[in-house]
């Protein structure tokens, strides 16, 4: 099962900045989500809402920004400061960044509320820019951006994004309009919707997984990947999952250095998700002993 940084490495940095994707690489994960929007000026640019204001320091919509005012607003505010100044990164900055890694980046489409013009070329070109073609996949909640993401670059994978409700014959919608991925969210999702579409030959990637239950399901029902706000979590728990069903006996040589980097800053955050909810430091253990 992949393990996806959901706007980077969120759980801890900033998300959806240039810190948040370094950190993200860092921990080895096997790709990035990101989204795109377009300033004022026609800048593709790294943020998730149509607004700042919940990421930034600023009020307003991305639209109505040009790049250069948009670059003055600190992204870092969302995690208190700590971090200093953060900017929104561009689309370029990312991919040029990008291009020194092997992994794969899912590039949202943020047109769902907004439509902008040409946004879908404006991306590709900077993908193609950088050859970056071999390492992306589109994702967007408005299909018809998928669709013409498929005319402009048909080699190029597409994942359906949809809600949290889900979608029934998920499977069939996908192969029948030339979908690679199924990307639900993780609360309506069930092991007959995985199933339906890998009879499909449809690869299930499943938002957000920030608690152990979602994770140790996803991993059952035997889902592509996942996106998390908790990359390094994830990863070393997949990792211990997969040396232990290899090699048939339990492997005590856990990332403890992990634990203790990483206590501090998430306690409560990646937990059951339940009434008993289990602390980082025990979510870690539990792990440790898989």
């Amino acid at each position: 099962m992949k393990i996806y940084a959901h706007r980077g490495y969120s759980g801890r940095y900033p998300e959806n900045t240039m810190l948040a994707f370094q950190k993200a690489a860092e921990t080895g994960c096997d790709g990035m989500e990101l989204d795109v929007q377009l300033t004022k000026d026609g800048t593709v640019v790294v943020i998730h809402d149509e607004a700042v204001d919940r990421t930034t320091d600023g009020t307003g919509l991305v639209k109505d920004y040009t790049f250069e005012e948009l670059r003055k607003l600190d992204a870092g505010t969302i995690k208190g400061g700590r971090y200093g100044f953060c900017p929104i990164p561009s689309f370029e900055e990312y991919c040029e960044w990008a291009g020194q890694y092997g992994f794969v980046t899912n590039v949202e489409i943020k047109t769902g509320v907004y439509y902008y013009e040409d946004i879908e070329e404006k991306t590709l070109e900077l993908i193609r820019k950088y050859h970056l073609e071999d390492r992306v996949m589109f994702s967007s909640f408005n299909h018809l951006s998928l669709e013409r993401m498929k005319e402009l670059a048909p080699d190029i994978p597409r994942g359906a994004l949809l809600e949290h409700a889900g979608l029934g014959n998920a499977g069939y919608y996908c192969s029948r309009f030339g979908y690679d991925f199924y990307h639900p969210g993780i609360k309506g999702l069930t092991e007959n919707t995985v199933k339906n579409c890998r009879d499909h030959g449809i690869g299930v990637n499943v938002w957000t997984i920030n608690d152990m239950e979602s994770l140790e399901n996803t991993y059952e029902w035997g889902c592509s990947g996942i996106f998390t706000n908790y990359p390094e979590i994830c990863r070393s728990w997949v990792e211990k999952k997969a040396d232990r069903r290899d090699k048939k006996v339990p492997e005590r040589n856990f990332i403890w250095n992990a634990v203790r980097k990483h206590t501090a800053f998430c306690a409560g955050n990646f937990h059951r998700n339940d009434k008993n909810s289990d602390s980082y430091l025990t979510l870690w253990r539990r792990i440790a002993k898989v």
